[in-house]
């Protein structure tokens, strides 16, 4: 009988939530680019030993609260080790690289408005711009559309202005969401279009600040002008504009898009 009370507490130790948090922290330690939540649960659901799924989800769901010496969270859902958390802090505050292919950015003028018009369908009529052709500091859209009822509509909408901001510097995301953001005073909806080279957290916080103030988002292979392939991964809503701004500075381009 003592032997059998003196083995007794090696049996309770570790416990079972102490064992998935020390099997989660080896496998997100094993994958430097993080494990997603669902990853992370289907290893350990999956793996040997098995955990009950119940278990799993109770002892993961706040890892990097619990685990902060271990784990951490660049983005939602995404679990990383601390031990490459370093590089990426340094990526984040300026010494990244630059890009080693150098690209201009108005290679993507013309294929976005054709996009815009002929595959999102968002607008009748749209055309390259950029510059300084509004002469203000509030910024000229990259691409301006126009969306119109057509003859053949049996309801007849009125004419929306859709203006669209293309990045392909990965360091300017922040400046190029707030001159989307300023596009939306003269215009019904606005658009951001970001290279999907972008890291993922700065993509992450795009993707939910556009959600929040009705910002368009459109991904883009920065790396391929003749192949973009745009994709839209967050709906524009439209809202009116303050129309003095939507007329004074649609009498600068009126010919071109009008016309």
């Amino acid at each position: 009988m003592k032997f059998g009370f003196a083995a007794w507490p090696d049996m309770k130790a570790p416990g079972i939530r102490e064992r998935i948090k020390q099997q989660a922290v080896d496998l997100i330690r094993a994958h430097p680019q993080g494990l997603r939540y669902s990853e992370l649960f289907r290893m350990l659901r999956d793996g040997q030993p098995s955990f009950n799924a119940g278990t799993i989800n109770s002892t993961i769901w706040n890892l990097d609260v619990v685990r902060p010496e271990a784990v951490w969270k660049p983005s939602k859902g995404l679990y990383r080790h601390t031990d490459f958390k370093e590089p990426e802090a340094a990526e984040d505050s300026g010494s990244r690289p630059p890009q080693q292919v150098k690209i201009r950015e108005e290679q993507f003028y013309a294929p976005f408005a054709d996009w815009l018009k002929n595959e999102a369908e968002e607008v009748t009529q749209a055309i390259p711009l950029g510059g300084n052709i509004f002469r203000d500091r509030w910024g000229t859209p990259d691409v301006i559309g126009k969306r119109e009822s057509r003859r053949s509509d049996v309801i007849k909408a009125p004419t929306e202005i859709v203006s669209a901001e293309i990045k392909t510097d990965t360091m300017q995301l922040v400046t190029a969401f707030g001159q989307a953001c300023a596009y939306r005073l003269f215009s019904h909806r606005s658009y951001l279009v970001v290279p999907r080279q972008a890291h993922a957290d700065e993509l992450a916080r795009l993707d939910a600040l556009c959600e929040i103030s009705g910002i368009g988002l459109v991904y883009f292979d920065v790396e391929n002008p003749k192949a973009p392939g745009f994709l839209c991964v967050v709906r524009p809503r439209s809202h009116q504009p303050d129309l003095f701004y939507t007329n004074k500075n649609l009498a600068l381009i009126e010919r071109e898009l009008f016309a």
